[in-house]
């Protein structure tokens, strides 16, 4: 008997995979991401001098403390959208969203190591695990018949949303960090 998309299942693996793959491509993060920035930041404001300084000076103002409290902020919104996805068996709108700016956000990881000629953080997991993760996802949800149409305008929304909840997240680990006060 051939299932039908009806009768295809949407099971924690697609769901709660999001936080788990989130999970790994953020562990490379915490682990790259402060000694990347003190290594890499002179050659960047050289090969990049358009970039407005105040850019520079708050990338390398972000300390190892300040950059895991925003990951565990981050985590908490991904485990909020995955646990809505699990919630829905995949039909959530915020789990859907997440789902496209988590991929979207992986190839935003390519391009900047494309752009710097280099490996940067969050590059290795990017290709190995949030790219075919996400579409692996939407592939199963697509197959259960609960994968919403993908318009240019929610590609927009998801990187949106990524860039939103990204700000968010370090605006929480600087004020609990104290280096917003």
């Amino acid at each position: 008997m051939v299932n039908s998309p009806s009768d295809e299942k949407v099971g924690a693996a697609v769901t709660l995979g999001l936080l788990a793959a989130w999970a790994l491509h953020d562990a490379e993060e915490l682990a790259t991401v402060p000694g990347w920035w003190r290594r890499e930041l002179p050659a960047l404001r050289e090969r990049f001098p358009t970039v407005p300084e105040a850019v520079w000076r708050r990338a390398g103002s972000v300390d190892g403390r300040e950059f895991a409290v925003a990951v565990g902020a981050m985590a908490a919104l991904v485990a909020a959208a995955s646990a809505a996805g699990r919630l829905t068996g995949g039909r959530s709108a915020t789990y859907q969203a997440a789902l496209n700016a988590f991929g979207l956000h992986g190839l935003v990881h390519l391009a900047q190591a494309a752009l710097v000629r280099g490996c940067t953080p969050g590059s290795a997991t990017s290709p190995l695990v949030v790219v075919p993760f996400t579409l692996w996802a939407r592939h199963r949800l697509r197959r259960a018949g609960v994968l919403r149409a993908t318009r240019p305008r929610d590609l927009a929304v998801g990187l949106g949303f990524a860039g939103a909840a990204t700000a968010g997240a370090h605006a929480v680990a600087r004020r609990l960090t104290g280096h917003g006060a």
